[in-house]
């Protein structure tokens, strides 16, 4: 996005030459320290971006001030901090109107103040429009990096000062002193604030008719939406119409028609949680098992950080070039574009081209927004052959390092590629990825290295348990799954006893085919014996909470959630940590194609093992092997018939306990 140019001042006050710093004397309610663009390059193990909510009065502020457009400063959730300055220090406060004071006086919003020595800024409560206001400092707030930013992920611990919101009693380093470009954010170049919103979307990369109908599609762009309370960084909830659906279930992805194989994710886009929808945040997920039928153009994004509960949104579908047009017109200052949006979709399904992989394998490139292609394999099931030509296709665009790729992001089928349009427009990266077809090699050729990680875990652990009484007295008590998970895999499954859950879970090697499936190297994994494949569907709706490294079985996939935070999968215990905050460099602990075994220990064993990794005295065992696509399937074909008779059985107590809650009117979401 371009920001436009602002006038010179002619003449300055003088600025003191001193070490800058802010104290912390009121917190406020939510305020983080954020840049901008954030934490780029690590969506592929679970790190979200994050950064400002709203980067557009973020970068406005900076700029007017003379900083770097991405150069640190605070995002303010309903209400703003007291901060008082070791040195004087131009300001400017940008977003949602507050009342904003200096010692006691009041000051404008979108100007350059000066607060001198010893003075205190003040933010007041957001009357609205509008959900969060940007405190700016002339040469920025200076705290260390974390993976390369300092953006506050608060779910994550990490970012900021310490990880968290701000705390009384805290001092902030500042840059530099410098001083404003300007006195003000020139008034047509501010972000004009609503309650009720049009937000430009492309349709894709799940569009209609193959997941939704076009009369879903319909009522997605022709419909009100509220903003639900429960709104936050990782997304915003949606209250509207529940959808049709092109689809009776996700087949091996779940039972309900919203399921798909875990696949990247887009901020930005409209992810259907079941029939939930919630657009994806700054926080939010990289990985998941749901369709986003729709998404956000970069453009508009900045208004995700200003929706507030109870506000009207409604989607403007947009061609491509039509996204572009939004890019090149500036900030994208208003609540709405009426002279560039379009009348309807584009007509092809949010589906860019389809071609053929090889004799055997179809690709289809669907638009992930107007910055990025979603690049599926094969039909929609579960085929390790489809995930080793997702890893070639990955590994052949990091050595080629293509400019204007700026996230490489896989799936269980599917590569996510993020660019920057202005570098490398879409239709230009259609062609690369097309070359590069014809340049991979045979994904029956694929070896790997795929250690064998020895993990523990706490069966049915207290914690779990803690969650679904949560859930029962919290969300939904009538739910199948409910009280007890495990039963629920049991009977889904067609087992005969609760001990053969066990057996098959602990008897199991699951193979890592993406992470950050649940935030912060969370690995999403399936058994590598299909007759270890346990299926089952996710809580319909989501926990609210789940703790931290409690593992699940959703689909035909296995999670290790990476940290507290809502959920769906099925428990069947907990582990130690998949991410380590102390280590620097790559915190994560799992690989792709790691092959993750089940050891068992007690509920108190494990919170001693989980209190001695957080303090660094725990080594996870893992032994060093290789994963060959052509070993694994002559094992498939060598065991074939047992293979069957497991699936035969699997799939008719899955029909049943579909019947039942089809007649119950209970399906539930994967």
């Amino acid at each position: 996005m371009t920001i436009v140019e602002v006038p010179v001042l002619t003449s300055q006050p003088e600025v003191a030459e001193a070490p800058a710093s802010v104290e912390v004397v009121r917190p406020g309610m939510l305020v983080t320290v954020q840049d901008w663009p954030g934490r780029v390059g690590y969506w592929h193990v679970g790190v979200p971006p994050s950064g400002p909510m709203d980067d557009l009065s973020f970068r406005l502020g900076n700029r007017v001030l003379g900083n770097a457009e991405g150069a640190a400063g605070l995002e303010c959730a309903l209400g703003g901090p007291a901060l008082r300055f070791a040195s004087a220090t131009w300001v400017c406060v940008t977003g949602a109107p507050a009342d904003v004071t200096v010692d006691g006086a009041p000051v404008e919003q979108w100007r350059t103040v000066l607060v001198p020595a010893g003075g205190v800024l003040e933010v007041g409560a957001i009357r609205g429009p509008g959900m969060r206001t940007y405190v700016l400092f002339a040469g920025g707030i200076e705290v260390p990096e974390y993976l390369g930013s300092m953006a506050t992920f608060t779910l994550g611990r990490f970012g900021g000062s310490d990880g968290a919101a701000l705390r009384a009693g805290e001092i902030l380093p500042l840059g530099a002193p410098r001083e404003p470009l300007a006195t003000a954010v020139p008034a047509d170049d501010r972000p004009v604030l609503a309650e009720r919103w049009e937000l430009a979307v492309t349709e894709g990369p799940h569009g209609a008719p193959e997941f939704f109908t076009r009369a879903d599609f319909d009522t997605i762009i022709g419909t009100d939406y509220e903003v639900h309370f429960n709104s936050d960084r990782t997304g915003v909830r949606l209250i509207g119409p529940k959808p049709e659906w092109a689809r009776t279930d996700g087949g091996e992805a779940g039972l309900h028609p919203s399921n798909i194989h875990d696949t990247p994710y887009s901020v930005g886009a409209l992810d259907f949680t079941g029939d939930t929808p919630i657009l994806l945040g700054p926080d939010g997920p990289s990985l998941g098992g749901f369709v986003c039928p729709v998404t956000v153009v970069a453009a508009d994004r900045w208004k995700l950080g200003q929706l507030s509960p109870g506000d009207a949104v409604r989607f403007v579908p947009v061609r491509r070039e039509h996204a572009a047009s939004l890019r090149e017109l500036g900030p994208g200052r208003r609540a709405s574009w009426p002279s560039v949006l379009s009348s309807g979709g584009d007509g092809d399904d949010g589906v860019l081209r389809r071609a053929e992989a090889d004799a055997e394998t179809g690709v289809t490139y669907r638009r992930a927004g107007d910055d990025g292609v979603l690049v599926e394999y094969g039909a929609m099931t579960l085929d390790l052959g489809l995930r080793a030509r997702v890893h070639a296709l990955h590994q052949h665009l990091l050595a080629a390092n293509p400019r204007g790729v700026v996230e490489l992001t896989p799936g269980v089928r599917s590569l996510q590629i993020r660019v920057d349009p202005h570098v490398l427009p879409v239709p230009m990266l259609l062609d690369l990825l097309a070359e590069a077809e014809r340049e991979l090699p045979s994904g029956a050729d694929l070896v790997v290295p795929s250690r064998t990680v020895h993990l523990p875990l706490s069966w049915d652990d207290p914690a779990t348990r803690e969650a679904i009484t949560r859930y029962m007295h919290g969300v939904r008590a009538d739910a199948p799954w409910c009280p007890w998970n495990i039963e629920f895999i049991r009977r889904m499954n067609g087992l005969d006893t609760v001990q053969d859950v066990y057996d098959t879970v602990f008897g199991a090697q699951y193979l890592v085919l993406g992470l950050g499936d649940v935030y912060l190297g969370a690995p999403v994994a399936t058994p590598i014996d299909p007759r270890h494949r346990l299926v089952t569907t996710k809580y319909n709706p989501a926990r609210t909470w789940t703790p931290e490294n409690a593992v699940g079985i959703g689909g035909a996939y296995l999670c290790i959630y990476g940290m507290e935070g809502p959920g769906g999968y099925q428990f069947v215990g907990r582990t130690t940590q998949v991410w380590n905050h102390a280590a620097t460099e790559t915190p994560w602990l799992l690989r792709y194609f790691d092959r993750i075994s089940w050891y068992p220990v007690s509920a108190e064993e494990l919170l001693d093992m989980r209190a001695d990794f957080a303090a660094g005295k725990v080594e996870v065992r893992a032994e060093e092997g290789e994963f060959r696509l052509a070993d694994y399937r002559a094992f498939l074909a060598g065991n074939a018939a047992d293979i069957d008779r497991f699936r035969a059985i699997q799939a008719k107590a899955f029909a049943a306990e579909r019947d039942s809650w089809r007649r119950a009117g209970e399906l539930g979401a994967d």
